[in-house]
């Protein structure tokens, strides 16, 4: 057993235990500072004093100026986008440990694919939100239930390198279905709901509300991949010697499947298929802050979420007042990002 392996269940250095802090608390910082700063951007712009008064009032519970009213509407937008922003962020690092593939990203086992079929089933056929939000979730939690029994072998740890490749291939074939599908409602859609179907298949968040159970989903996803970083060090850099140092690995990677599949579905039913932000984030964390996981996780899910709000926030800002698809600002960003990120990692 090599001696880095055994490293990953060594207790951390305080040094080492301070910097990781300090770096959380600089995050956070940023990532308030960020949804502060949505709140006060937009077609009519809130100065720094408008804005804390807006906040006393939401305090005290009045909403008697314009300020309040657009800050109870921006911060739930705000708060949504954090919310998908660091689900989409944090699934991205568990599937990237799952598979041990870093171009693995939340959508890789087109759980993405069945939010998209219900989704866009209920808006061909419906027209109320909570219904559409209600098939997205239902879509995706039925594709994974179905790549978890079909793959189900894979997910007890039997493979030695941890490739997982029947899982990978099997949701690469489910995606091709889910895609096939969805371009038949598309060709099929009438034109006054069509434009709505484009513009959550590219992902948006002009609609999103403010809701408590993808946030406690996220926390609950959080405490888990946290309590289990150290096994999830030694799963995705160590494989081999993963059961030899006492990890139940067939336990850890269902939980990490799941995990990652209750994140994605919760973040796609909220806000469409928002790219970029599962791959990107990791990468440059990763990039930034090492391969620790028990570092990586609470710093992706910050830094996805604050990302998140930023792109929001330039979307619906820099062609005021019409928005763009939250998707498109990621995607624009997210490319040349990955290709510096690549570039980088070839030159070394």
């Amino acid at each position: 057993m090599s001696t880095t392996a055994r490293s990953a269940f060594n207790t951390v250095h305080p040094r080492g235990r301070f910097r990781a802090w300090k770096i959380l608390s600089v995050l956070l910082l940023l990532a308030v500072a960020s949804i502060l700063f949505a709140c006060s951007i937009g077609s009519v712009a809130l100065s720094v004093t408008d804005l804390f008064g807006a906040v006393g009032e939401a305090i005290r519970g009045t909403h008697s100026t314009l300020a309040a009213t657009l800050l109870e509407l921006r911060l739930g937008r705000a708060l949504s986008g954090f919310a998908t922003g660091a689900m989409l962020a944090l699934a991205g690092v568990m599937m990237q440990a799952l598979l041990r593939n870093p171009l693995a990203d939340p959508y890789v086992l087109g759980v993405s694919g069945g939010a998209a079929v219900g989704a866009l089933a209920s808006m061909l056929f419906f027209s109320a939100v909570w219904i559409i939000d209600v098939a997205a979730f239902g879509g995706a939690v039925a594709v994974a239930l179905l790549l978890f029994v079909l793959a189900h072998r894979d997910l007890r740890g039997g493979i030695v390198d941890g490739n997982a490749p029947f899982l990978l291939l099997t949701g690469v074939i489910v995606a091709s279905g889910c895609g096939a599908l969805v371009t038949l409602m598309l060709s099929i859609a009438p034109d006054n709901r069509l434009r709505g179907m484009v513009f959550w298949l590219i992902g948006d968040l002009s609609g999103a509300q403010l809701r408590w159970l993808p946030w406690l989903a996220l926390t609950g996803a959080l405490i888990f991949s946290i309590r289990k970083a150290r096994a999830i060090n030694v799963a995705a850099q160590h494989a081999e010697a993963a059961a030899t140092l006492g990890i139940r690995v067939g336990a850890l990677r269902k939980g990490l499947f799941i995990s990652a599949a209750l994140l994605t579905a919760g973040a796609v039913s909220s806000a469409g298929s928002i790219g970029f932000v599962g791959l990107i984030v990791p990468h440059a964390c990763r990039f930034a802050l090492g391969p620790d996981h028990r570092l990586l996780l609470p710093a992706a899910t910050l830094v996805g979420g604050t990302f998140l709000v930023l792109a929001d926030t330039l979307a619906r800002s820099v062609v005021a007042p019409q928005q763009l698809p939250v998707g498109v600002i990621t995607a624009l960003i997210g490319v040349p990002v990955f290709l510096l990120q690549l570039h980088h990692v070839r030159k070394r």
